[in-house]
């Protein structure tokens, strides 16, 4: 499964102003952080002036400023209405959204140690100012008379309007005094340990592996090698450096023919954040669990996940557990037959070893070679990252008509390998779209979206600033950035984020946010072109001979499209049912290792295979609160996505255009407009089959 999108919109502005304030240390005009974005395409970040030590001050001024906007909005004697109340909250804050964006940006990308000082330092505080406007009864009493006068309003004021008043309950809004302090202090000790937790894991993230010998790097394709010996260089050391990242492993652990080099890189990798001292996340995951439990009693819910599920698809934590489950046994079941394959071979081979889960990948890719003939490394010379990317644009031409023009060179980057295009539709201006796609000390792991800027049509409107984030290892100068076929996939999910930033079209920014369950959708109905014919014949060309991949090699590909599901989906599965079993303990109380090996062996986990992310890695639910009882949402989202490519087959074609635009004015382009399940049975005429996404990974479809 892909990594985080952050785009996702809140509907309670992000920051806030603090209690108290102090004089900035420079004015907005003189700090580059707050200005307004100038040049060209509505104004651009000015990546080129971002430096640590200019954010406090810009913070400062930002918080400032933000406080002042909300007590107009509360203290406007005027009796409230939706222009004088949602329309002024809908504008408020600008500059502290601009610095916000910037610091989200650098934490995420760049996060040297005085980014990480900032975090620790800034994040309380933050989270503080945020509850100051939630918690501001003068500013509720207005939200709440407009929202019990809704009636008169138009069907999107009213959504806004519901939507801000339930958000405003949901974080405490109703709440005493003392329970509110209480609350700051549980959101406070949150913002305070998701810093903690994302430092130590980075640190882990970012330690390696030498190797001296370059025997045991035998089987390795020499394109990895060659990776490995450049982030060597890097280091400043002899031999190769296999860092800890899933980027550098993953390869490791698919061709190395020497074993105990696997069962080394693997026990690095799945133990990140639980090696004890400065860097083991399993206290402040503990603390996370029982602050989060303790908030959730507070605001009057039983657990966690069933107060951050109040605002989703599925609704309740039940709803997502039968999902998962109805899918779990059959995963679980396939994985039983790929060990008994991979353990064939092995025996065969006269191998004296019992299948473990550092020799899954190395098997599984035997396995591909003698039932279709097909391994990775015959597939990476044709997935050149320049071309794919190019197939990337090419796929969200033909579908949306979105057109790209690289711009690279003309707008200011926070790296000098990121790239840049301007983006227009039907001859309209829609924004820019932003690439940083390589592995750095200082970048945190996995792949993403950001949005700089969200389009909006309230005046003054804007057009969209997106980001597609990677971690693909950089090679020597000179090589060939060549990626898997799984990398590829990964890009084609992160653009289909930015092609829901770019087609969206909604006048309230308040009602540009989809639900946790639904934001992966998108991205993942996107992946499915990367396999067309036309993508693959047109960009999927070896990167020396220039010649595009052989009918027959296509072929191999559509045939083992479900190889390997059960190790595939039972990973990310198994993640997925432990993420909602920690979230749904009543009190918030537990070891974390202990958990997660109970829960593990409670569901039947096969022992050849770790979780995707174990808990003491797991950045989608303690970096913040994010995808917290959330990482169900990549399946739910799947049934709707394989739901909604069977609608492009049914119409005969994945480049159907009146499907396409069907897709994009009902479900891509109206943010949170209307309901989205609503919207969904709109689109397809009906609620979702689970049906399509268990035949697209080759399981056993419900009667």
């Amino acid at each position: 499964m892909r990594t985080l999108f952050l785009a996702a919109a809140s509907l309670i502005p992000v920051l806030a102003s603090m209690a108290t304030a102090q004089p900035p240390a420079a004015t907005p005009a003189a700090n580059p952080l707050t200005a307004e974005w100038t040049g060209p395409y509505g104004g651009v970040p000015p990546w080129d002036k971002v430096r640590p030590e200019l954010f406090p001050a810009a913070f400062e001024a930002a918080l400032a400023e933000r406080r002042a906007d909300y007590r107009r909005i509360a203290d406007n004697p005027a009796a409230p209405t939706f222009d004088n109340v949602f329309v002024p909250m809908q504008l408020a804050g600008r500059m502290l959204g601009r610095v916000n964006t910037l610091f989200g940006v650098m934490t995420g990308n760049m996060n040297s140690p005085a980014y990480q000082a900032l975090d620790r330092e800034w994040s309380p505080k933050l989270s503080a100012a945020q509850d100051e406007i939630t918690f501001d009864p003068k500013l509720f009493a207005r939200i709440e008379a407009v929202y019990r006068k809704r009636a008169s309003l138009n069907p999107q004021q009213q959504r806004l309007v519901t939507r801000t008043y339930d958000s405003f309950v949901r974080q405490g809004a109703k709440l005493n005094a003392t329970q509110k302090a209480q609350l700051s202090q549980y959101n406070q000790a949150l913002a305070t340990a998701f810093t903690e937790f994302s430092r130590k894991l980075l640190a882990d993230e970012g330690t390696a592996i030498l190797v001296a010998d370059q025997a045991q790097l035998a089987g390795i394709p020499d394109s990895v090698k060659a990776v490995a010996k450049a982030a060597a260089a890097e280091r400043k050391q002899t031999g190769w450096a296999i860092v800890n990242t899933r980027s550098a492993v993953d390869p490791v652990l698919t061709f190395a023919t020497d074993r105990a080099l696997r069962e080394k890189v693997w026990r690095a990798f799945v133990n990140r954040g639980d090696n004890g001292g400065d860097t083991d996340t399993n206290a402040t995951i503990a603390k996370i669990v029982k602050l989060r439990a303790d908030r959730a009693h507070l605001l009057g819910f039983k657990t966690h996940a069933d107060w951050r599920m109040q605002d989703t698809m599925a609704k309740t934590p039940a709803a997502a557990m039968d999902l998962m489950m109805r899918v779990w046994p059959a995963a679980k079941g396939r994985v039983a037959e790929e060990v008994r394959d991979m353990q064939a071979i092995a025996d065969r081979e006269g191998q004296k070893i019992t299948i473990e889960p550092w020799d899954y990948r190395f098997y599984q890719e035997k396995v591909r070679k003698a039932r279709y003939d097909l391994d990775q490394a015959q597939l990476k010379p044709y997935f050149e990252l320049n071309n794919i990317i190019q197939g990337s644009l090419y796929a969200a031409n033909r579908l949306y008509g979105l057109e790209f023009k690289e711009i690279t060179g003309t707008v200011p980057v926070f790296e000098p390998n990121m790239r840049v295009w301007h983006v227009t539709r039907a001859g309209k201006e829609v924004g820019l779209f932003y690439r940083d796609d390589f592995a750095r000390t200082g970048k945190r792991s996995g792949a993403w979206a950001n949005v700089y800027r969200g389009q909006r049509g309230l005046p003054p409107a804007q057009t969209v600033l997106s980001s597609n984030n990677n971690n693909f290892a950089k090679p020597a100068a000179g090589e060939p950035v060549l990626i898997s076929l799984d990398d590829a996939q990964t890009l084609f999910h992160e653009f289909g984020h930015a092609i829901h930033a770019m087609l969206q079209n909604v006048y309230y920014p308040g009602l540009a946010g989809t639900p946790r369950d639904f934001v992966e959708y998108p991205s993942q109905v996107n992946e499915h072109w990367l396999l067309t014919r036309d993508v693959l014949d047109k960009y999927a060309r070896h990167y020396q001979t220039k010649a595009p991949m052989p009918q027959a090699l296509l072929d191999k590909i559509e045939a083992s499209k479900t190889f390997n599901q059960g190790f595939a989906t039972t990973e990310y599965l198994s993640s997925a049912i432990v993420d909602m079993k920690l979230h749904t303990i009543p009190d918030g109380v537990v070891d974390p290792d202990a958990f997660e090996k109970a829960t593990l062996a409670e569901i039947g986990m096969p022992k050849q295979l770790v979780m995707r992310h174990r808990l003491p890695q797991f950045n989608h639910l303690f970096s913040s609160d994010s995808y917290s009882a959330g990482y169900y949402s990549y399946l739910w989202s799947e049934t709707m996505d394989a739901d909604t490519f069977a609608a492009f087959e049914e119409a005969g074609s994945p480049w159907d255009k009146a499907t396409a635009d069907r897709f994009a004015k009902v479900l891509l382009s109206t943010g949170n407009e209307t309901d989205r399940a609503e919207a969904y049975r709109t689109f397809r005429g009906r609620d979702p089959d689970v049906n399509a996404l268990l035949k697209k990974r080759g399981f056993a479809t419900e009667k």
